[in-house]
């Protein structure tokens, strides 16, 4: 996608403030407000300042210098400016451009940025304890007071805790040798994280396709300019290994580098390899971060002591010091598409902030998404290609079950074909993964009686069963409830049936052929915290596990030497209704987890059960063939003038009142725009219509790549009056058409 267009670069020079200052605030507003400067306080752009906002004292930045023009009695004063380095130049840019493209309020970018306020302060010291060089006589101490002390030789400072665990003693007996003269107190603070990678005695042993894209890579860092790369191998080829040459090489120039991550969930394997390479942790960044650790983390990248950070998409808005390369690892994941708040793609905004930084950005995936592909093709991206699997590994051999023939028991879901094949990889001491994208036991929940089905009080959306809660729930608002005795309808007793497969009944029917096996559940809900995740993941990689049945989560970036067999139990499932983008996902989505099969040395098998083989995407994957599966996708799009060759904006008017939504959505598409290069389609009922009690229009604008949109919805949103309760969102370039 060809993001600069209409929306040019626009340099922001460093202005030493005079009397009056803009400051601009984390709130949606539109602009900065203007404040005096007291006589003592010199401040320029970027300085992070407190300022009086209503009744409230609140962080803000220094926007620009303000024209002088408001009388300075109708002016509040800058309370104070914090001692902090200044935001960068690039990144005042970057909040600009990111507010301006997106049509979000000013301020909502800068909170984006401003994510974690109180790191603007120092932080407070805890206390530690040396040996005191001349201490008293220890000849009568205690032996647990004798350890601590030998304990304490080395002269490194150490909390009471630590050294009490250490020692096997109490904190009491620290506490004590202090008293007592033996210790001294000195502040300790917060190591930052990722200050000292190490780079040398690290080289990896790279096949030739590797060491082509590394030096590639490295010598576009090394160049001091802006370019966007596709690193594009095959699942299991050594991408990662590959790009790390380019964060090495960062490193050297003292420079920092980000690398994000789709989700959390690749983390834990990453982490390890991260360390091999660099000999300690990245900087982490996202949501299951404590409050200090993200201060931490906030401050040492602000302050350039962090060197690469590793994070989900908000860690693009990090305040670097000096940023020198974004690796986007997974480009194609949905999950770099922010739906709420302030709505972006990380992706998309990456290659905005390398463009206005001057340094390389590189794109990574086995499953590019068709805007990069393109992008490719018509050389705005450089192309490196890892055609095979490392260490000599072969791809894994994919077979189409057609279910209309190889048809599984009544009430039954897993065909004997693929029963066959985890039988046969339980006898080899391998390990099998039956996919499926639906969590819970059963889709859906009905009246045998009537055919009443239980949806959610408050949003359009079936109650989805789970046995392991016990419970029927909402996967869009978290709603629950108990499956009721009676039918709400007919008032039947015991007369619900589960319609359909999830992870559990999979699980279910697993254990029924194979009762010895070891079974787990590998989900978004049964491994909801990071604690969680990795011990599953240990046990994976440690064979402690003998089948496991999963969601989307598996399917991204994770290594199990020991899979052989995998069962995609619902291929067709993604490939049906209106989104542009479905046959694409689902693609993406089971070349992904067609690539977890035969990652080592053991050949993989890949079993795809579909009530329809001869779907364009069913035998793209059989084949093999990625590209021409791309190229068709690609026509298809071109003749419909849909992206990658148009550009989209979807408008969603929501509110908890129907007709009122109605009457806003109607009224909008009375003055919509429509011409010969962009017109607009709907209102029409979003797709999931109620969420969270809020009921849901949409619009779509489609236009022409060269109209400026953004100036486009802009004039159009202006000739409406907007009820106070009604929301109006605006999604450039949507990903999705919930």
């Amino acid at each position: 996608m060809d993001l600069f267009g209409e929306q040019t670069e626009q340099e922001m020079q460093p202005v030493s403030c005079g009397k009056q200052c803009s400051v601009l605030v984390p709130y949606p507003v539109d602009k900065a407000y203007s404040y005096l400067i007291p006589d003592n306080m010199l401040l320029s752009e970027g300085d992070f300042v407190t300022v009086p906002l209503g009744n409230r004292e609140v962080t803000g930045l220094v926007w620009h210098a303000a024209p002088e023009k408001v009388p300075t009695g109708k002016l509040k004063t800058v309370l104070s400016a914090h001692d902090f380095p200044p935001l960068s130049k690039v990144h005042l840019t970057f909040i600009e451009w990111v507010a301006r493209y997106n049509m979000a309020p000013l301020g909502m970018a800068l909170k984006m940025v401003l994510s974690v306020r109180d790191a603007l302060e120092p932080p407070n010291p805890v206390a530690a304890y040396t040996v005191k060089e001349c201490g008293p006589d220890r000849d009568k101490l205690s032996p647990q007071r004798s350890k601590v002390l030998k304990l304490l030789a080395d002269n490194v400072p150490r909390r009471a805790a630590e050294i009490a665990r250490l020692a096997g003693c109490s904190a009491a007996v620290v506490k004590g040798l202090y008293d007592k003269g033996f210790l001294d107190k000195v502040d300790l603070y917060q190591t930052p994280p990722c200050a000292a990678p190490s780079i040398e005695g690290h080289e990896l042993d790279l096949s030739v396709h590797q060491n082509i894209a590394a030096e590639t890579l490295k010598k576009s860092v090394a160049g001091d300019c802006y370019k966007t790369i596709l690193l594009d191998g095959v699942t299991g080829s050594g991408k990662t290994e590959t790009y790390f040459e380019a964060v090495s090489e960062a490193i050297k120039k003292g420079k920092q580098a980000v690398i994000l991550l789709p989700e959390i969930a690749l983390s834990n394997a990453f982490l390890d390899r991260f360390k091999e390479r660099f000999g300690c942790a990245p900087a982490l960044w996202h949501s299951s971060l404590t409050k200090e650790q993200r201060r931490t983390v906030w401050r040492a990248v602000a302050k350039g002591e962090s060197k690469v950070v590793v994070g989900a998409r908000s860690a693009l808005f990090l305040p670097y010091a000096d940023l020198g390369l974004i690796i986007v690892d997974e480009e194609h994941d949905p999950a770099y598409k922010q739906e709420e708040g302030t709505i972006y793609n990380a992706r998309d905004m990456a290659i905005v902030r390398a463009h206005l930084g001057k340094f390389p950005v590189v794109l990574v995936s086995a499953t590019p998404s068709l805007e990069t592909i393109d992008n490719a093709w018509q050389n705005r991206y450089e192309h490196l290609h890892l055609p095979s699997r490392f260490g000599g590994a072969s791809l894994p051999d994919i077979h189409v079950v057609d279910m209309r023939k190889d048809k599984p028991p009544r009430q039954h879901f897993i065909s004997p074909t693929l029963k066959d094949a985890v039988e046969a990889a339980l006898a080899a001491g391998e390990q099998s993964l039956l996919f499926l994208n639906r969590r819970g036991y059963a889709p859906l929940t009905l009246c045998r009686t009537c055919g009443h089905r239980l949806e959610c009080p408050r949003c359009t959306a079936w109650l989805i069963e789970h046995r392991q809660t016990e419970r029927l729930h909402c996967h869009h608002c978290g709603y629950a409830m108990p499956l009721p005795e009676k039918c709400p309808s007919c008032e039947d007793d015991e007369s619900f049936a589960a319609c359909g497969p999830g992870v559990e009944r999979i699980k279910e029917e697993i254990e029924e052929y194979f009762p010895e096996a070891r079974t787990i559940i590998f989900a978004s809900d049964t491994a909801s915290t990071h604690e969680e995740l990795k011990q599953i993941l240990d046990d994976i990689r440690e064979k402690k596990i003998d089948i496991i049945v999963g969601t989307q989560i598996i399917a991204k970036g994770h290594h199990f030497p020991n899979l052989t067999c995998v069962g995609v139990v619902d291929a067709d499932l993604g490939l049906s209704g209106g989104d542009l983008r479905a046959t694409e996902r689902c693609y993406q989505l089971l070349h992904q987890v067609a690539g977890r099969a035969g990652r080592a040395a053991q050949k993989g098998h890949v079993y795809l059960q579909s009530f329809n083989p001869d779907n364009r995407v069913i035998q793209a994957l059989a084949s093999g063939e990625r590209d021409m599966f791309l190229e068709a996708e690609s026509f298809e799009r071109e003749q419909a003038h849909m992206p990658p060759y148009s550009r989209l904006v979807a408008v969603i008017v929501a509110g908890p009142d129907e007709d009122q939504v109605m009457d806003v959505a109607r009224a909008l598409g009375r003055v919509a725009p429509q011409g010969e290069k962009i017109h607009t389609l709907g209102p029409a009922q979003a797709a999931i219509y109620r969420i969270r009690g809020r009921f849901r229009q949409r619009l779509l604008i489609q236009a022409d790549k060269e109209i400026n949109v953004q100036k486009a919805v802009q004039s159009w949103l202006e000739c409406i009056k907007v009820p106070s309760n009604v929301r109006v969102y605006i999604d450039i370039d949507p990903q999705s058409f919930l």
